[in-house]
């Protein structure tokens, strides 16, 4: 389907451009959010008509989301999540989750298409992500995600967690403080055993 934007979007097209989307993406998210018209020669002209209009919204949007920039950087997105011994999550942490928390941190509204993840995080540890509060501002943001807020504060101290294997090191470790305490008495009775 042939449609003329109404403002700029990321990776379609600026404000005025004519592009060919696919017909659902048209009816279910351009047209319906008023971010597109069709493109037809009556649109054409009312566009041309509406050009100033929508220009000066678009710079208005654009002053908005820079002012929120400073928010966003200053939010500390740590979520706690219950996880397994290898630090993988029972669940995952997504988009919705992290523009929930810009929300309640920062007093920030956006909406989760505005999270540029990718994919869910899954794992425990530190993760690196953007925040497109306008199409032009891009907010690189840190995600902390463990079990305590202990964890957390190491995160952000920049250690690294280690899962799986911290048993087994602390296990190691009884069982060398178990062996050092057996040696003396072990010296001692041989000591003894010689003596006689």
């Amino acid at each position: 389907m042939k449609v003329i934007l109404t403002e700029k979007i990321t990776k379609l097209g600026n404000i005025g451009d004519t592009v060919e989307v696919k017909t659902g993406f048209a009816r279910n998210y351009l047209l319906p959010n008023n971010k597109a018209m069709r493109w037809t020669r009556e649109n054409v002209a009312l566009f041309e008509a509406k050009k100033a209009e929508l220009v000066a919204r678009q710079e208005k949007a654009k002053a908005q989301a820079e002012s929120y920039v400073d928010a966003v950087k200053n939010a500390k997105f740590y979520m706690i999540r219950q996880a397994g011994d290898t630090g993988q999550l029972y669940g995952s942490v997504s988009s919705r989750d992290i523009a929930r928390t810009l929300k309640e941190v920062a007093g920030v509204s956006i909406e989760s298409a505005q999270v540029l993840l990718g994919s869910p995080i899954k794992t425990i540890g530190a993760f690196d992500t953007k925040i497109a509060l306008h199409a032009d501002v891009i907010v690189p943001v840190k995600i902390y995600v463990a079990q305590t807020q202990e964890e957390i504060d190491a995160l952000v101290a920049g250690k690294k967690l280690t899962f799986g294997t911290k048993k087994v090191e602390e296990a190691e470790e009884v069982a060398a403080e178990a062996k050092a305490e057996e040696k003396p008495a072990e010296v001692a009775e041989e000591k003894a055993a010689d003596a006689e």
